[in-house]
């Protein structure tokens, strides 16, 4: 029997499973560097590597859930915390510029909804859609989106690396890196490509557009063992606003870019997909974020008193 082993550790489930790859309802161009009968792995130019690239990436983390009473009602609640921070890398060193850490309740509007203060700082009301899981999720999750946001402006940068999709972040430098694959953009012909690339390789750039946000993409292999037909494969994405012939030299500089950040797999469980600059980043973000238990004991407390 032949078979290939995943290399993620299981709880990060994996880069790409084809069984569950959501097809995009965005529209897509497969055509915007070369004729879809004429995708074939892209080998970059040899070019110089920029100077200053910044790697933004942001954290969430449950502290505990609540009841809020509302009169006669019972509403449930959530206390997160959101952290995120960016990390300035040039030939020589790197180093963490800078880190924001927000606490949030997070429920659906109501009158008797509010601010919690601590011992240990104050969880911020955050208004979401409705008090449903997804709903409260997605109010976390625009949260350190915002923080994000702010980390992703440094434009003497030559490079801006957001760790997941843009989502409407418009730096000019910027580029969104998603190393975990939940849609299938890609018509069958064209997706067989992916499992040919080799190391340092990309795909044609395509373009996607749809939700009011038009974006370059394309699939790029990091070096590192295959030992599956996908492993090390990542997706990015830029702003569509430009031409392009521009995309496509930013695809290659980025492609050959991302290459010398690859992690190895006796170093990170994701390897080779979470880049040293990111991993190193989350670890100063996660204990940016507090000891959890000690929160919640803070939370025990507010709420007897």
């Amino acid at each position: 029997m032949k078979f290939s082993v995943e290399t993620w550790a299981p709880e990060y489930g994996i880069g790409l499973d084809l069984e569950r790859l959501e097809e995009s309802t965005d529209t897509v161009d497969v055509e915007a560097e070369v004729e879809a009968a004429d995708w074939t792995p892209i080998t970059p130019p040899s070019a110089q590597l920029p100077e200053c690239v910044v790697f933004v990436d942001g954290v969430r983390r449950i502290d505990v859930r609540i009841w809020i009473s509302d009169g006669e009602l019972v509403r449930a609640g959530v206390c997160a915390s959101v952290a995120a921070g960016a990390v300035r890398c040039t030939r020589s060193e790197a180093h963490v510029v800078d880190v924001a850490v927000m606490r949030g309740v997070y429920a659906s509007p109501s009158e008797a909804a509010g601010p919690i203060a601590t011992s240990h700082g104050t969880y911020e009301f955050v208004p979401c859609a409705s008090d449903a899981p997804d709903d409260v999720y997605n109010g976390i999750h625009e949260q350190m989106t915002r923080l994000e946001t702010q980390f992703g402006n440094d434009h003497d940068a030559d490079l801006v690396v957001f760790d997941g999709p843009l989502r409407g972040r418009m730096n000019p430098n910027g580029v969104g890196f998603v190393k975990t694959q939940h849609v299938q953009y890609l018509p069958e012909s064209q997706q067989a490509v992916l499992q040919k690339l080799k190391a340092g390789q990309r795909t044609p750039v395509f373009l996607i557009g749809g939700r009011g946000f038009t974006r370059w993409s394309w699939y790029l292999r990091l070096p590192g063992p295959k030992s599956s037909p996908h492993a090390g494969i990542v997706r990015c994405e830029l702003a569509g606003s430009g031409a392009a012939s521009e995309a496509i030299s930013r695809a290659d500089g980025v492609t050959a870019t991302l290459q010398r950040y690859a992690s190895e797999p006796h170093k990170d469980t994701r390897a080779p997909q979470n880049l040293y600059p990111i991993a190193g980043l989350e670890n100063r973000l996660r204990h940016r974020l507090g000891d959890q238990q000690i929160l919640e004991r803070a939370m025990r407390i507010a709420a007897s008193t």
